[in-house]
Order: C-alpha cells, then structure tokens, then sequence
C-alpha cells in the first residue's frame, strides 16, 4: 500500500516551490489564488523573500501547507494514496491530498491555526526542547516529576521525543534528562510550546473554524496524529484535529499502525526529506522517497 506523508513546520526552505510555480500551470493557478485568499503575497516571499521573513509563523505554516498540496495535485493521476498522514501542521495537508477538505478551506484554516497559535505564544514566555537518546517512559516520568507545566509534545521516532512547555519547566527537566543518561537535551529555536497544555487559547480558536468547516467523507484513511489509527469519519477527523493543537503528535505510533495496516511505500509531499529520515528509524527497511513530478 501507498502512503504519503505530509511535513509540518521547519521543513520550509526559501525557492520552495518556485520550480512548481513555473512549470505548471495548475500550480501556478492554485498559488496565485493562495496569495488573494491569504491578502498577502506568500509566493513573493516563499519564492524571494529572507530565511527571517520565511519563519514568521503566519508565513511559515500556510507556505509548507502549499507547498504540500499544490505538489500533490500538481501529480494529477499519478497521486493514488492508499494512506495519509500529517506531521502536526501537515495533517492539514493530508486532508486537502484525500478529499476531506477542499484546497480553500484547507489553507483558511492553516492560516487560522497559525495566527491563534502566535497569540497564544504570546500569551506566556515558553518552549520546546528535543530529548534524545532516552525511552519515551523515562522522558514522560521526568516530565509528570517536573514542577510547572512540561509534557511530551513530539514522538518523532525512538530515541528522538520533543517536550514543551513553560521555560523554566522545560530547562528544569532538561537537567534531570541529562542526568538520567539522555544523549543530549536541547532548546529548539521556536516561539512557543506548540503541543501542549498553554495552546488552549489557540486550541478554542481553532475549534470554533473547524466546525464551522465543511468535512467531507476522505478517499483513504488518515492517520491522525492524536488517535495514530485509521480514521475514515469526517466528525471523528474534526474532533482529532481540534485535540491536535494541546495533544502531543504521536508520530512514531501512526507510523508503526500504517506499516502494520499494510503500508509499504512511504512518499514525503512537500519540502524536505525529515519524514524519509524519521520513518526509516521507525520502521528499519521500509520504502521511501520523495514526491517528484
């Protein structure tokens, strides 16, 4: 079985999709109906503008999130998923790529979740730290043992697990990570702590477009980054996507249920290689590559 996996933040690069824009016409369509939806000329920036100006959060999601989709059908025929999945912000990508969401809607609601998330950021001084080279058992005991708020955010793949939170939180359990024989344990270069209790604000936000949001029936399953299983019922798919902002993305367990539901050829949609990266350790010899028109 076919599936395609869809990047979220970080993956962005300037020039991204710049040879798409100028070799398709689709594509060429689809971004510049992006730059009137968005009142705003994200292609001027995705295709010119300065790695700073790139990593604006209002910028940063909408552009992988277009670079994703417009990839994806931009393949045209040759774009057959038997199984999607999204990394945080790409789960909105995967929803485009199987028909749960049209491309409007999809890049309204990205643009939603960008913007509520910044304020939220704004709301409280936190962040996020990668944790390597510990169980996720003994990262989830620190983290519960920790005064403040500091929770697991991302399962990337074993050995590799993102917590978030209030930054003395998280520097406090970074200390006690080292100590329990983590390889290292870092603070990530990001606004805030994404995948955690203090997105509330944005996750109440979200929530109110996202039903407000038409969900179609999806053409394949996605595997959703709350519940890790197959889900195929748009009300079900809504109510994982608002959990989505406050839960942590449980990366490592979607990938292991697709390759235990059958999923042996893993295609990256979108800028970058860290999903290739991460499903190889997940899943030692499984297929992958990326989307190339």
């Amino acid at each position: 079985m076919n599936a395609y996996i869809f990047p979220g933040q970080g993956a962005q690069f300037v020039g991204m999709g710049l040879d798409l824009y100028e070799n398709h016409a689709l594509a060429q369509e689809l971004f510049e109906k992006a730059n009137d939806i968005l009142g705003f000329s994200i292609t001027d920036i995705m295709f010119e503008g300065t790695t700073e100006d790139l990593k604006q959060t209002k910028v940063t999601q909408p552009a992988i999130f277009l670079h994703s989709v417009i990839l994806s059908k931009a393949l045209g025929d040759n774009f057959k998923p038997d199984m999607v999945a999204g990394h945080s912000l790409g789960e909105f990508s995967a929803l485009v790529a199987n028909g749960t969401l049209n491309f409007e809607d999809g890049l309204k609601l990205v643009s939603q979740r960008a913007l509520a998330m910044q304020k939220a950021c704004e709301l409280q001084s936190s962040t996020m730290a990668a944790v390597l080279g510990l169980d996720d058992e003994v990262v989830e005991k620190i983290c519960g043992e920790t005064e403040g708020i500091v929770v697991p955010a991302n399962y990337n793949c074993p050995g590799q697990l993102v917590i978030s939170g209030e930054v003395e939180s998280v520097n406090s359990a970074c200390e006690k990570m080292k100590e329990a024989g983590a390889r290292r344990a870092l603070l990530l270069p990001v606004g805030g702590a994404f995948h955690s209790p203090l997105m509330e604000p944005a996750r109440e936000e979200l929530a109110a477009a996202i039903e407000a949001t038409n969900f179609s029936e999806p053409s394949c399953p996605i595997y959703q980054n709350v519940p890790t299983t197959a889900v195929t019922k748009a009300d079900e798919i809504k109510t994982n996507l608002i959990s989505q902002l406050t839960a942590p993305v449980k990366w490592t367990q979607s990938v292991q249920q697709m390759v235990k539901d059958g999923g042996k050829s893993f295609v990256e949609v979108g800028p970058g290689k860290v999903l290739q990266g991460l499903v190889r350790k997940i899943a030692p010899g499984t297929e992958t590559s990326s989307a190339a028109l």
